[in-house]
């Protein structure tokens, strides 16, 4: 009896939490909607939306606009869920998709790809994700390797330590890639890295949503496993739990989540670190509520940043990853500072 009186209240105050994100979700969508180089009024958004309006804003609305704010919400989503996943295998709080080197791996992945097919003119768009994964993988299977110690499993600090090592030799490696390619690649990838949400119309939406609604549901179903790895390896092993196994499967989810994002949404960074962090504060700990509010988080500090990318600098256009960094850096530093302190 008492148990459920504790669930019950963690239960309702998830729900709450969650309805309030996608509310405010929505609030952001709408103001979205209306904020751009060419102002829509609302009531402009509203008549186009439901297939009124000129030929005109319904191109802006439909062909550039909503892609863009859809895709901004799946990829904060899918970065933070990724985060969430890290943060839960590796039990450390650091970790996250780009301090890993997982998005620098994707990011190798594209370069490679543009650098094949001159002013991305070509390049496979639904395979596009898959390129990025393919890249993302390999820079996880590096790390995983780097990091594992026989007998000793997975040291998250030696995680960490190996992810930003990997991280910067990839950083490297791109910028010299980078500085072979023609003027025009060249300003696209610099465009991309600085994360720029370039895949702006529905076929992007598309190649990316699978990957979102198959995955996230995926991780919400392993959400007790991750609970369990959080207490340790030798209390996850009394409990039956395959430690190589789920943690390897969870893993190839994060890799998987971010190099799709990272295929559509360009280098952004911070937002699987700070949007697990935000819903952990506003959930508690357990995977359950966790991943699917890190889901939300995520899509919601992604849009705010799109919305004031767009919408600050009129008519020049900031990369949204700019606007991520600078809401996400501060934290990452008080993040650095209170795990030292502890």
């Amino acid at each position: 009896m008492q148990s459920g009186s504790i669930k019950k209240p963690r239960l309702t105050k998830a729900i709450t939490v969650m309805s309030i994100l996608m509310v405010l979700i929505i609030i952001v969508f709408i103001i979205s909607m209306n904020t751009g180089v060419i102002r829509l009024s609302p009531i402009e958004v509203l008549r186009t939306f439901f297939g009124g309006g000129t030929a005109k804003q319904g191109i802006i609305l439909w062909d550039f606009r909503l892609p863009r704010i859809v895709i901004s919400i799946l990829v904060g989503a899918g970065l933070a869920v990724s985060g969430a996943i890290l943060q839960g295998i590796s039990r450390n709080m650091l970790a996250d998709p780009g301090i890993l080197g997982i998005n620098a791996g994707a990011g190798l992945a594209i370069i490679l790809v543009v650098s094949f097919y001159p002013n991305n003119a070509g390049a496979p768009l639904f395979f596009m994700p898959m390129i990025a994964m393919l890249g993302a993988g390999l820079a996880a299977f590096l790390i995983y390797t780097l990091s594992y110690v026989k007998g000793k499993g997975i040291s998250s600090s030696r995680l960490l330590l190996v992810g930003i090592a990997v991280s910067a030799g990839i950083a490297a490696l791109m910028m010299v890639l980078s500085i072979r390619l023609d003027p025009t690649d060249f300003q696209f990838v610099q465009i991309w890295l600085a994360g720029s949400i370039w895949g702006t119309n529905w076929k992007f939406v598309l190649a990316l949503l699978p990957w979102i609604v198959v995955l996230i549901p995926y991780v919400i179903f392993k959400a007790n496993v991750l609970n369990v790895l959080n207490l340790g390896e030798m209390t996850s092993i009394g409990l039956g739990i395959r430690m190589e196994r789920e943690r390897l499967g969870l893993l190839a989810a994060a890799v998987a989540l971010a190099g799709a994002c990272v295929a559509v949404g360009g280098g952004i960074g911070f937002v699987g670190l700070i949007g697990p962090h935000l819903a952990r504060r506003l959930v508690g700990p357990k995977h359950q509520f966790l991943i699917p509010a890190s889901a939300l988080t995520g899509g919601l500090i992604l849009i705010v940043a799109d919305t004031i990318a767009r919408g600050m600098f009129q008519p020049t256009e900031v990369p949204t990853g700019i606007v991520a960094a600078v809401i996400g850096a501060p934290y990452f530093l008080y993040l650095l500072v209170r795990t030292r302190a502890s």
